[in-house]
């Protein structure tokens, strides 16, 4: 019988106190061989009990190692942990998510079988907590009308080759091709990453026969901060790979110009007013229709409200960092962040 890919785990983390159990017990739960498998949580220097728990792990199981993250960046973590890593396929992981017990299995195997340079699973969120505003965070998430026609958001029903996928599944090989994270891309990392891969004629695949459980955030202003810095981000990627990575990425930035310069036509030729007043609304209505649907499905009145209020967060955030994210690359302005959950 063959013998399987030696695979090499690693994780970012930082302050995931409330995931960090069941983050580890969803790798000691894999049906992949304990054997054939080395993890590496890298650690922000976390406040809470994250690395408490995360050492207490390391020490009853071998295969487990925790490293020192001082600058607390997700690229910074993950090219810890390559450069450590034996493994002949790396597997990125997020804490943030719960996973199949047959997850690294499928990931290898499609990997294997594709001879594809990086493999990837659709997201399916779910609330931070059980309330309304937690819902509705969620379900803007993984909306058309939140994140655009976002496949590993959204959804596929059979294999599709795209431009990024969630966390990822690489053979080794890659990282000496393309290089390793860039560590100027505290947000879409993955996204400048992949575009690498694309570039050199890698083939990047989504997988519709699993799915990760992701848990999205628990408040609007740390949604509206990821949003924020995801903006932010995409236009320095853009530059570093010399052209945009997706269309989808422009419209909360045309929203929010539009939101802005509407305002500021209509009161120069008042005769706008009834047009841009009639976008706001089509725009409200749209946003409660589907939190009336979702409401209902989801038995939690609380939705209609807060629905049209998160898409708003969603859509402002990235939109603005989005058009500050131009101006640093316009004025080559340090994008420099904190980068924390």
């Amino acid at each position: 019988m063959e013998q399987k890919p030696f695979i090499s785990v690693i994780c970012p983390v930082y302050n995931e106190e409330p995931f960090a159990d069941g983050f580890v017990q969803s790798i000691l739960q894999q049906d992949y061989p304990k054997d054939r498998i080395e993890v590496f949580f890298v650690d922000g220097r976390s406040t809470d009990r994250t690395r408490e728990i995360l050492q207490s792990y390391t020490v009853q199981y071998p295969f487990f190692h925790l490293l020192d993250n001082p600058r607390r960046a997700a690229p910074y973590a993950l090219n810890q942990g390559i450069r450590l890593a034996q493994g002949d396929v790396i597997i990125r992981m997020d804490s943030h998510c719960r996973y199949p017990s047959d997850y690294f299995s499928v990931l290898i195997h499609y990997q294997q079988l594709l001879d594809a340079d990086n493999v990837g699973t659709v997201l399916h969120t779910l609330p931070a907590k059980d309330t309304a505003l937690c819902h509705a965070i969620a379900i803007a998430s993984s909306h058309p009308f939140g994140v655009g026609g976002s496949l590993l958001r959204t959804g596929v029903s059979r294999l599709a080759q795209v431009d990024t996928v969630p966390f990822g599944c690489f053979p080794k090989r890659v990282f000496e091709r393309v290089g390793l994270f860039d560590e100027e891309m505290v947000r879409n990392q993955d996204d400048e990453f992949n575009g690498r891969i694309t570039q050199s004629g890698g083939k990047i695949y989504l997988i519709p026969d699993i799915a990760v459980e992701y848990y999205a955030r628990k408040d609007l202003r740390t949604t509206f901060k990821m949003y924020y810095q995801y903006g932010l981000f995409k236009p320095l990627g853009n530059k570093k790979l010399k052209h945009p990575t997706t269309i989808r990425q422009f419209i909360p930035g045309l929203f929010v110009a539009g939101l802005f310069g509407g305002a500021v036509l209509s009161a120069i030729f008042p005769f706008l007013w009834w047009i841009y007043g009639l976008v706001i609304i089509l725009y409200f209505l749209v946003a409660l229709a589907i939190g009336v649907r979702q409401a209902v499905k989801r038995n939690k009145a609380g939705i209609i409200f807060w629905m049209p209020v998160v898409f708003v967060t969603v859509h402002l955030a990235y939109g603005t960092g989005y058009w500050l994210g131009i101006w640093k690359v316009l004025t080559g302005a340090s994008f420099e962040v904190k980068a924390s959950r």
